[in-house]
C-alpha cells in the first residue's frame, strides 16, 4: 500500500514538474534582450517588464540543474536559455561602486539598466549559485572561479566587514543574526562543493559556522525557531523577536538534513528533524482552515506582518521536501504522514488546472487571493526546485521498494 501511495505522489508531481516547465519554457523568456520575464499573468502575458536579479539567478539555476541532472530536460532551449540567463546577468547585474566590484542590483529595467538595489546579500547569493551551476554544464572554468570570487566576497559581508552593504550601523540598530543569511551561505557551500574536493575543504570551516549560527535560532528552552535572534544567540525585544517564520525554519530543517548526512552527524540530523521541522509544523499549521501560515508570533500575538495568515506556495514547498527527505532516511511512517497531509492540501489548492504553474497567494481561508503566476518575488524557483526534489526522492524510495 505504502509503494502504491508513493507512486501515485511520483505520478502527479513529476506531471505538475514538466507543466511548470512548458510554463516557463513559453511565456518567461525575453527574446529580444535576454534574461526572463516574471512578472506573469495567471495566463502566461506578461505584465511588468522589471527584472528582478534574484529571479533571473534562481532561473538561470534551475534550468541547469534540470538540464544536468534529468534526462528528460537535456534539451538544447533549456541550455540556450540558462546561457542567455547568465549573459544578462554577468552583463548587467552589477552596479560598481569606486574602489570595490560593487553590488548586484535588486531590479533591472528590461534592457539591463539598474533600478533598485537593496543592502542584503541575497542578489549576490542568487548571482553565484546561477553562474556555478551554469560553469558546470557548460564547462567554463572561468565561470566557477568567478562564482568562487563572489562567495568568497558575500563571506567578507557577513563576517568581516557589512560596510560593503552600503547599510550605516545606526545606534539603535543592534547587530542580528537572521535565519536567511546563514541559511543562504550554508545553501552557496553545498553548490560550489558538490563534487570538488578542494571547494569543500576551503568552506570546510564556513559550512560549521553557518550550522552553528542556524542552530541558535532554536529558543524558547528547545519549544520554538525564531526568525532573528541577536549575535550572541539570545531572543531580540519586541515583535522582531517574537516572529517566527514556518516555511523557513522547514526549509532550514531540510538544509541541515542535508549536511548532517554528507557529515555523519546523526546528532544534527535529529535536531534537523525534531526541532526544525517538527516544531514549526506543529505551530504553523492552520488547524481551522489547514495549510501553513506565513508568519506567527511565537507568544500568540497577532503578528505585525499584514499578510501573516495568508498560505503562500513556497513554505509548502518548502515543507514538501523536508518531510519527504526525512522520511526516505528514517521510514517513519509519522513522517510520511506529514508529508501526507502537506500534499493533499498543496495539490488541492495551488496548481492552476487549466494554465499550468501554481497559484502564489491564498487567503487563509485557502482561495486564491492573486492570481498571477509570477511576480517579483515568485519566479521559476520555489516550486520546480521542491517537485525536482521531490520527485528524485520519491525514485529513490520506490527502487528501494522494488529491490527489497
Amino acid at each position: 500500500m505504502a509503494t502504491e501511495k508513493l507512486a501515485g505522489f511520483r505520478e502527479r508531481i513529476r506531471s505538475e514538474l514538466d507543466r511548470a516547465v512548458d510554463f516557463w519554457l513559453k511565456h518567461s523568456h525575453d527574446k529580444v534582450y535576454g534574461g526572463f520575464f516574471t512578472c506573469i499573468g495567471r495566463d502566461g502575458k506578461v505584465y511588468d517588464e522589471l527584472k528582478y536579479v534574484w529571479l533571473q539567478g534562481r532561473q538561470v539555476w534551475m534550468y541547469c540543474r534540470l538540464y544536468r541532472t534529468v534526462e528528460r530536460f537535456h534539451k538544447d532551449e533549456i541550455l540556450e536559455a540558462a546561457k542567455s540567463g547568465g549573459e544578462f546577468l554577468r552583463r548587467f547585474a552589477w552596479v560598481p561602486s569606486a574602489g570595490s566590484m560593487g553590488k548586484c542590483a535588486f531590479s533591472l529595467t528590461r534592457d539591463g539598466q539598474a533600478v533598485k538595489v537593496q543592502r542584503t546579500i541575497f542578489s549576490e547569493c542568487f548571482y553565484v549559485m546561477a553562474m556555478d551551476e551554469l560553469a558546470r554544464v557548460t564547462g567554463d572554468r572561468e565561470m566557477q572561479v568567478h562564482a568562487e570570487t563572489v562567495m568568497d566576497q558575500l563571506v567578507h559581508w557577513v563576517r568581516v566587514d557589512p560596510s560593503g552593504l552600503g547599510r550605516p550601523q545606526l545606534p539603535g540598530d543592534l547587530p542580528v543574526n537572521s535565519l536567511a543569511v546563514p541559511m543562504m551561505l550554508l545553501c552557496l557551500v553545498e553548490q560550489l562543493a558538490e563534487g570538488r574536493v578542494d571547494v569543500a575543504d576551503k568552506y570546510r570551516e564556513l559550512g560549521s559556522w553557518c550550522v552553528q549560527q542556524i542552530l541558535q535560532h532554536v529558543q524558547r528552552d528547545g519549544t520554538a525557531i525564531l526568525e532573528s535572534v541577536s549575535n550572541d544567540g539570545k531572543e531580540l525585544p519586541g515583535c522582531q523577536g517574537r516572529l517566527q517564520n514556518p516555511g523557513h525554519a522547514l526549509e532550514a530543517g531540510w538544509f541541515l538534513l542535508q549536511y548532517a548526512v554528507q557529515h555523519g552527524d546523526k546528532e544534527l540530523q535529529r535536531i534537523a528533524v525534531d526541532k526544525f521541522m517538527e516544531i514549526p509544523f506543529r505551530t504553523g499549521w492552520d488547524q481551522d482552515h489547514g495549510g501553513i501560515f506565513y508568519f506567527l508570533d511565537v507568544d500568540g500575538l497577532c503578528p505585525t506582518q499584514l499578510e501573516w495568515s495568508m498560505k503562500l506556495w513556497w513554505p509548502h514547498c518548502e515543507a514538501l521536501v523536508a518531510f519527504l527527505m526525512a522520511y526516505s532516511l528514517s521510514r517513519e511512517p509519522t513522517l510520511l504522514d506529514r508529508f501526507t497531509q502537506v500534499y493533499d492540501y498543496t495539490f488541492s489548492h495551488f496548481p492552476d488546472k487549466e494554465h499550468g504553474e501554481w497559484f502564489g497567494y491564498l487567503t487563509r481561508q485557502g482561495s486564491v487571493e492573486l492570481d498571477f503566476k509570477g511576480g517579483p518575488f515568485k519566479g521559476f524557483f520555489h516550486v520546480p526546485r521542491c517537485l525536482y526534489m521531490c520527485e528524485r526522492l520519491l525514485d529513490s524510495l520506490l527502487a528501494a521498494a522494488c529491490d527489497s
